[in-house]
């Protein structure tokens, strides 16, 4: 295995619940109240739908894809949701700084080191917006590729936080049968003093609406053990991926970097490191603004 390197789950279309449109020039974020279903292509006009995004939408209500049926890759939680606060470059989407609250790895004017995470709300060098949690959950949608992911990217506090919860959850109460329970990825909608009392949408993870709980965890404790007969080995495919994933400091590289500004901030080319602020703004004033992200 080539050292330095990142071996992530192989992506073969994007999940989101937003575009990128152009405004006076610039392009810019903009939310959507449905999921689209992408391939891995961009043009001109945007990303090229994805031929499950039109299947998925034929039985809904108003042609507007509200919820995906899905299953996980992974019996671990914290394989199929990747979280961290990230800091990137504006400029170039060089991830700069990563951590989960606790340590962080960063590029300081000495190479990489692994430093203390204070999290963004305590952080001079993330200050002002620039370090954000960053999610990547993966999922799998049909069969026709059974190793092959569709990632979800997110910047927003409630869709990390829901999707860490329930991950969590159906880990627990499933035995740990995450990689067999059938799940449906479900757009959720709330207002809060913060977003102007204006509907602002999240992910959710649940369970599928024709499946009961009992009914789940049986069918994933069934289909566990009977994969295992196959010879299907889950547990070695977890331990294989998370050797893949720790063997470079940082998970993703200047391209996803860019994407990410542009998806979720607008800012591409517009900051860089050399013009962060140093100075933090009020604490009060970060944790407002969490409640109106997605």
């Amino acid at each position: 295995m080539i050292k330095g390197l990142a071996i992530t789950p192989p992506i073969i279309g994007r999940i989101s619940i937003g575009r990128v449109v152009e405004k006076n020039g610039k392009r810019l974020p903009e939310k959507d109240d449905q999921f689209t279903i992408t391939t891995q292509i961009q043009t001109k006009e945007g990303w090229l739908p994805h031929p499950l995004d039109e299947a998925l939408r034929q039985d809904t209500k108003g042609n507007k894809l509200r919820s995906i049926p899905i299953t996980l890759p992974f019996n671990d939680p914290d394989l199929n949701l990747r979280a961290e606060y990230t800091f990137f470059d504006r400029k170039s989407g060089r991830p700069l700084c990563a951590g989960n609250g606790e340590t962080c790895r960063r590029h300081t004017e000495n190479g990489l080191s692994s430093l203390d995470c204070p999290s963004p709300d305590l952080c001079d060098y993330g200050s002002h917006g620039l370090c954000k949690p960053y999610g990547r959950l993966y999922v799998r949608i049909g069969n026709d590729d059974e190793l092959g992911c569709f990632v979800f990217r997110t910047t927003g506090y409630n869709s990390i936080r829901t999707l860490a919860a329930r991950l969590r959850y159906f880990h627990a109460i499933s035995g740990g049968n995450l990689a067999t329970l059938p799940l449906e990825l479900k757009l959720r909608g709330k207002s809060t003093i913060q977003s102007h009392r204006a509907p602002i949408y999240y992910v959710d993870l649940t369970l599928r609406t024709d499946q009961p709980l009992k009914e789940a965890v049986t069918h994933a404790k069934e289909e566990a053990k009977g994969r295992e007969n196959l010879g299907i080995h889950q547990t070695e495919l977890d331990k294989v991926a998370q050797a893949g994933l720790m063997n470079a400091w940082f998970e993703y590289g200047e391209e996803e970097g860019l994407q990410v500004v542009e998806e979720f901030s607008g800012e591409r080319a517009t900051q860089t490191k050399d013009s962060r602020p140093q100075s933090t703004s009020g604490l009060s004033n970060k944790l407002a603004g969490k409640q109106s992200a997605g």
